[in-house]
C-alpha cells in the first residue's frame, strides 16, 4: 500500500505478557471479521456489502480499519476479485459463480495491529482453482511453522517456493509479508522468493505476517488506474492466505487463527 506519514521503521518484538494479550485481542477480532465475511461469500453478494459488514463488526469490537487509519484506503477491508490479486477496493459488482475472491482484514485496537487474509471460491469453481487455494494455504502454513527463532528469515521463502513448484504455480513477485504490531507495516519485509544473499535471522518474540501470493499464469502485477488495485499482469487467477504470528523457538503463536 501507499506510504504513510506515520511509517514505522522498526520491528516489534514482544517484551511481556501484556503486549501478547493485546495482540491476541486484535488478532481475534481480525479473524472473526474475516470468517464472517467468508461465510457470506456467494454469487450475487457485492464486495461493498461484505465490507460494510466488516466495518460494523470492527466498530462493535472497538477496533478501527488499519487500511483506513494508515493509508486513507477507500474501504474497511481489501477485497480483490478475479485477476485482482491485492488491495482491491470493495465495489458494487456482484460476485459471480466460478470466481475467486480475496479478502484481507487488518485492524487496530489500543495501539496494536493485526492482519489476516484468505481467498475464497465463489460457488462452484474449476478444479485448478481449488488446487490453487490448497497450494497457497499449504505454503502459508508450512512457511509459518518453519519460521523459528535462530533460523534465516529466507527459510520462509524456501518453503513457499517449494510448495509453489510442487503444485505448479507461480509466485507473484513484490507482494510480501511484513512485520506488524505497533503499526500495520513494519520491518522486516518477508519475501516469498528466496534470495541466498539475505542473511537476516529470525528472533524470538518477533511479530510477523506470512502471506504467499500464488497464481496460475502471472508472476508480476500492475496497478489499476484507481491507484490501489493490483492486477495480475497477464491475467489468470491468484490466491493469498495470511496470518499474524509471534516467532518462538518452536511452534508459532498464531494470533489470527
Amino acid at each position: 500500500m501507499r506510504s504513510s506519514a506515520k511509517k514505522a521503521r522498526f520491528e516489534m518484538t514482544i517484551d511481556g505478557p501484556d503486549q501478547l494479550e493485546k495482540l491476541k485481542e486484535i488478532g481475534a477480532i481480525c479473524r472473526d471479521v474475516l470468517n464472517a465475511m467468508g461465510d457470506r461469500v456467494a454469487p450475487g453478494i457485492t464486495p461493498r456489502e461484505l465490507d460494510m459488514m466488516a466495518g460494523e463488526m470492527l466498530k462493535e469490537r472497538g477496533a478501527v480499519s488499519a487500511p483506513r487509519l494508515a493509508y486513507n484506503f477507500p474501504g474497511h477491508t481489501c477485497i480483490s476479485v478475479g485477476d485482482a490479486v491485492a488491495h482491491g477496493i470493495p465495489g458494487d459488482r456482484p460476485l459471480e459463480e466460478g470466481e475467486l475472491v480475496n479478502i484481507d482484514v487488518s485492524a487496530e485496537k489500543d495501539g496494536y495491529f493485526g492482519d489476516t487474509g484468505a481467498s475464497f471460491p465463489v460457488g462452484k469453481v474449476a478444479p485448478e482453482l481449488l488446487t490453487l487455494l490448497e497450494a497457497t494455504k499449504s505454503a502459508q502454513r508450512k512457511a509459518m511453522f518453519a519460521a523459528r527463532a535462530g533460523e534465516p528469515l529466507n527459510a520462509i521463502a524456501k518453503v513457499v517456493e517449494r510448495e509453489a513448484k510442487k503444485y505448479g504455480f507461480r509466485i507473484v513477485e513484490g507482494l510480501n509479508g511484513h512485520g506488524v504490531g505497533s503499526w500495520i507495516h513494519e520491518e522486516p519485509t518477508v519475501s516469498n522468493i528466496y534470495y541466498p544473499s539475505h542473511r537476516q535471522r529470525l528472533r524470538e518474540g518477533q511479530v510477523l505476517t506470512i502471506e504467499p501470493f500464488l497464481a496460475t499464469i502471472s508472476d508480476q502485477y500492475v496497478e489499476d488506474a484507481d491507484g490501489w488495485t493490483l492486477r495480475l499482469n497477464h491475467g489468470g487467477h491468484g490466491a493469498q492466505f495470511e496470518h499474524t504470528f509471534v516467532v518462538t523457538k518452536g511452534a508459532p503463536i498464531i494470533l489470527t487463527a
